[in-house]
């Protein structure tokens, strides 16, 4: 058995390279004692076949597919050529540009060779900017951005098509390629999967993992993040500490150190209130006198513990259902629904059970808030019906909440509205909770950023105490902490829930079925989580291209 810091010297391999093929489910078999992973020959010879295949032009996700096929016994040679299909004409359109490449260095070498040979100034200096564009890589420049490209999804006909032609997904896609294209010593990025499909975020999380300089990025991609990152730069206080280790372990590790220092106070509040007792009773006393001195000394030494709150805050998100949910939760037979023209739901058929989290997913969101809103009542099918158990109560967080905050309410009188107890006490705890404490409680709804409409909405929802929560991008406009927060309650919370989100992670942990409304209206459901559910069909990734406007690309 090896470790993996001994495999990482064997195959000349980054360990956190190794340690994104574990995550991906590369190595099955692989024996773990504690934290530490043991390699041993299954895992040597699979690593073998990755580096292998890696070279061959595969990238990750097909060989997660050869790897799935040799699993089932389903390993074809049609199969296997399969996989190399679709990288036949990227590969064949940069054989074309390297021999186009090299016509033109032998035609120059030849140029400067014979300007030389005639005393030519300038085709001397010529010559000498030639060694220096050489020394650049400058030879491979148009190679290396079409990789670049083609690993974005940007086709190979649209390489050379002006940007103004583009659509707005691609010229997304070409602003990135152009922050990582030419090797640089640091790469900046802010943001860099916003608008990206997920064939296009899981290439460059490859990348970047496979990227040997330096890499600073900001991204709300708690996925993201934990995949590529190895430090996490906490800013505070103005103040930057760096820690090692992905969010996920900055943000765990964080929570911990917290509590172990509060429990450490308290057990010296503990002993001080203790000492304190003994000297008041006792200082009066001559035969205690001098034990109650010597009390009062180790009083003196102790110190709790420096313990600055953070600037960073977390809204405390708890949903509690009034009711249990019963067997019967929702059934839907054969809806439909036409929208403009389009039909955007065409004969959907499911029942939930009482222990379903399902995660709408895919690219057609109009279909998903549409059908949302037929379930709460805001719209009628065409075709079809759908029927709520009797023990089921719904609340709704709408994509669109302009119409929840037209008007001139404070914060406490519009919650109060939705809530059974009308005390502004009680209110303004939900309010606390949400990070809406004191004073902010009497500001207009009308003049609330997108974030507080986000958690008002979210107080809304937990007051309500239903079972059954529906939630249209509930993550947008909310900071980390308030999606982390969001994520944690979702994930302990009892009842039924129907939601959709871009945030991968959020999807992947608080779901456990998927539901996929085609462009053509249809619906796949599956019982599973998100990533066994791409992993399955390699055509959901292609599938999951969000729209850009040009407005949206502009500001990338």
């Amino acid at each position: 058995m090896y470790t993996i810091g001994q495999v990482s010297e064997m195959f000349g391999l980054p360990i956190s390279t190794l340690r994104y093929y574990d995550k991906e489910g590369l190595f099955p078999g692989l024996e773990r004692r504690g934290s530490i992973r043991l390699f041993g020959d299954n895992e040597l010879e699979a690593l073998r076949v990755i580096e292998c295949l890696k070279q061959s032009g595969l990238e990750i996700r097909d060989i997660k597919q050869f790897f799935a096929w040799v699993a089932e016994g389903s390993s074809t040679y049609a199969n296997r050529k399969a996989l190399f299909e679709h990288r036949r004409a990227a590969v064949e359109e940069q054989m074309r540009a390297l021999e186009k490449t090299l016509a033109m260095v032998e035609f120059k070498c030849w140029y400067y060779e014979k300007a030389i040979a005639d005393g030519n100034e300038d085709g001397i200096r010529a010559s000498e900017l030639e060694a220096e564009f050489a020394e650049m890589d400058g030879w491979n420049a148009e190679s290396d951005a079409a990789m670049l490209l083609n690993g974005l999804g940007i086709p190979t006909e649209n390489h050379y098509s002006m940007m103004s032609e583009l659509p707005g997904a691609l010229k997304v896609k070409v602003l990135l390629a152009q922050a990582l294209f030419g090797n640089p010593d640091i790469l900046l990025l802010d943001e860099p999967t916003n608008h990206l499909d997920l064939d296009a975020i899981a290439w460059l999380e490859e990348f970047l993992i496979n990227f040997e300089n330096t890499v600073i990025v900001v991204s709300h991609d708690r996925y993201f993040l934990n995949k590529v990152c190895t430090h996490t730069a906490d800013i505070d206080y103005g103040k930057i500490q760096l820690y090692a280790g992905n969010y996920d372990f900055w943000y765990e590790s964080s929570q911990l150190l917290m509590k172990q220092m509060k429990e450490a106070n308290k057990k010296k509040e503990e002993k001080i209130k203790e000492l304190q007792e003994f000297i008041s009773r006792f200082s009066a006393n001559a035969s205690k006198s001098k034990q109650a001195t010597s009390r009062k000394r180790a009083l003196e030494k102790i110190q709790l513990d420096d313990m600055r709150p953070s600037s960073r805050k977390y809204p405390y998100i708890d949903f509690r259902p009034n009711r249990e949910i019963g067997n019967e939760v929702l059934m839907v037979e054969n809806l439909s629904k036409t929208i403009d023209g389009v039909k955007v739901l065409d004969n959907i058929s499911f029942t939930l059970g009482h222990n379903d989290k399902v995660a709408f997913v895919g690219a057609n969101e109009q279909a998903i808030t549409t059908f949302f809103r037929i379930l709460v009542g805001e719209l009628e099918p065409d075709e079809g019906s759908y029927k709520w158990g009797v023990t089921t109560s719904q609340a709704y967080f709408p994509k669109d909440n302009t119409q929840e905050f037209d008007n001139d309410l404070t914060i406490t009188d519009w919650l109060t509205q939705y809530s059974e107890i009308k005390d502004a006490t009680y209110v303004r705890g939900f309010l606390g909770r949400m990070l809406f404490p004191g004073e902010d409680g009497v500001k207009k709804v009308r003049v609330l950023s997108g974030g507080e409409k986000v958690r008002c909405l979210l107080s809304k929802m937990m007051i309500s105490g239903a079972n059954i929560l529906i939630l249209d991008e509930p993550t947008n406009h909310l900071d980390m902490e308030s999606i982390t927060a969001l994520n944690n309650g979702l994930i302990k919370f009892p009842g039924v829930i129907l939601f959709t989100s871009h945030d991968h992670q959020f999807v992947q942990t608080t779901a456990n079925r998927i539901m996929e409304i085609l462009p053509d209206g249809k619906l796949i459901d599956k019982i599973t989580t998100y990533d066994e559910y791409l992993a399955s069909d390699e055509m959901a990734k292609k599938r999951h291209v969000f729209q850009v406007n040009e407005e949206d690309a502009a500001d990338n």
